[in-house]
């Protein structure tokens, strides 16, 4: 007996009618939808259990403790590590010559990739006991060779002087994060509540730093942990005391009277942390007619301390002023400065590299080298954490016959003091100096290193943004335990 015949199915049209733009659009975004959907319920099943993240400065602080301070030197424009602490041979013995096809091509702003090699014309000498290298630009410098870390693997992202210095600031090459000042600040917060926390020191008012006060600003963070600039020169804080006929008690009753309103104007637009800051800094500034003139006063200083950072001479008197300062504000509590030296990127040798960087190292050499000497002596220095570097460094090839490219591929930063052991060279560049090779140690790795050796787990220091917990880092820099150890 036959099977029984089962049904044709109806037969499916192979042809589908179209969809309407507004239905493929809804399908389709419900789909992504449901595939975020499924995302977070997964994580939310994973994270069952576990204590919601918070921020908790308890946490944050690492065990052991480390310097209170920083000042960072920034030579703003790049300097040739080629021919300050990373002496190259090879360079000079082809030089004239294009670069070996074997090195690695990279992008270069102005495209002198093909370029003949520039040789550097430094005499190089080994200094102190530990015999680090060191170019007769820096001789001054040189004689503190043993409390030097010279990191020449530092590498960035930025190719130019603006996301370039953004990063070397805030860890971003785009603008819109808290800047390193900003994060040591929010994380150990102030030692003088009659100074700034951050203070931020050009050597020339009229040429702003690449990418202005984005450099020192908190982004997403409430306003009040940014940075305060003030000018260097013989008047750093421009109108600080008050008329001599405005009494204090006036001007405490004039400053309460612009509290109130401003708290009233505030209290309605609570999500505006500048409107926080600003009265925040009223406040502070009336703090600092108290205090600031005599923390701002060099006079007090010794003439032997006055040569010392070469306030005795034209071509050093400007940036000498502006590292005593440096000097005499961490001793009074402030957390971090900011040492802006060549702002306007005074140091960018694209030509004429002999005669850029002869007169910058004159006017930066001696007052540098005098700040470590002086915190040394005065016991501050393992207190102190002092950096030094621009926002890259500048290729061996040439540019214009007698200048350098940018180089953030391969480039030289120094660190020292803030309980360090000195006399250390990390990593290296290949034998052109164009690529960091050994230790590589990018700009977020040296920012976690540098909130470690203020005491902080860079890990752990979390800024809620939105839900998000943010870090200095973005969750990419590695502490250095080469540079931290030894």
């Amino acid at each position: 007996m036959s099977s029984p015949i089962e049904p044709r199915p109806t037969p499916i049209p192979h042809r589908v009618s179209p969809l309407s733009r507004r239905e493929m659009l809804l399908r389709g975004g419900a789909g992504f939808g449901a595939l975020g959907l499924s995302y977070l319920l997964g994580d939310a099943i994973a994270r069952a259990g576990e204590p919601e993240l918070t921020p908790d400065p308890a946490s944050w602080i690492r065990p052991g403790g480390g310097a209170k301070s920083v000042i960072f030197v920034f030579l703003e424009g790049g300097p040739s590590q080629l021919d300050t602490f990373d002496p190259k041979p090879e360079v000079n013995r082809l030089a004239g010559q294009p670069l070996p096809k074997h090195i690695k091509r990279v992008i270069t702003p102005m495209g002198e990739m093909e370029s003949p090699l520039l040789p550097s014309r430094r005499t190089w000498s080994r200094r102190g006991e530990s015999g680090l290298w060191v170019s007769d630009w820096l001789p001054h410098i040189g004689e503190c060779a043993d409390d030097l870390v010279v990191v020449r693997s530092c590498v960035s992202d930025g190719l130019n002087h603006v996301n370039g210095v953004c990063q070397m600031n805030t860890g971003s090459i785009r603008g819109g994060r808290p800047s390193l000042g900003s994060w040591a600040t929010y994380g150990l917060g102030t030692e003088n509540e009659n100074l700034p926390s951050y203070v931020v020191i050009q050597d020339n008012e009229r040429a702003l730093v690449a990418g202005g006060p984005r450099n020192w600003g908190t982004g997403f963070m409430p306003a009040v942990y940014q940075g305060t600039r003030i000018g260097g020169g013989l008047e750093p804080i421009p109108d600080l005391l008050p008329p001599e006929d405005l009494s204090d008690s006036r001007q405490r009753r004039k400053l309460d009277l612009l509290g109130r309103l401003n708290r009233r104007h505030a209290d309605a637009r609570a999500d505006q942390s500048e409107l926080e800051a600003r009265i925040a800094s009223y406040e502070l500034a009336f703090r600092m007619q108290a205090e600031a003139p005599e923390a701002v006063d060099l006079s007090q200083e010794t003439e032997e301390t006055r040569r010392l950072y070469g306030l005795d001479r034209a071509e050093t008197a400007t940036f000498g002023r502006n590292c005593l300062l440096a000097r005499r504000l961490v001793e009074r509590g402030v957390r971090f400065v900011q040492l802006y030296h060549g702002a306007g990127s005074k140091w960018d040798a694209h030509s004429a590299i002999e005669k850029n960087h002869t007169e910058n190292c004159r006017s930066m050499d001696l007052p540098v080298a005098g700040l470590l000497k002086d915190l040394k002596r005065r016991g501050l220095l393992d207190q102190t954490l002092v950096v030094w570097g621009g926002e890259f460094g500048r290729t061996p090839m040439s540019e214009k016959g007698d200048g350098r490219d940018h180089n953030p591929y391969g480039f030289t930063m120094w660190l020292a003091g803030g309980g360090l052991q000195g006399g250390r060279v990390i990593g290296q560049t290949d034998e052109f100096g164009l690529h960091a090779i050994e230790d590589r140690t990018h700009v977020l790795d040296l920012h976690a290193t540098i909130l470690y050796l203020m005491g902080l787990d860079p890990d752990r220091l979390v800024y809620l943004h939105k839900g998000r917990p943010e870090r200095a880092t973005l969750n990419e820099g590695v502490v250095s335990r080469r540079i931290v150890v030894g």
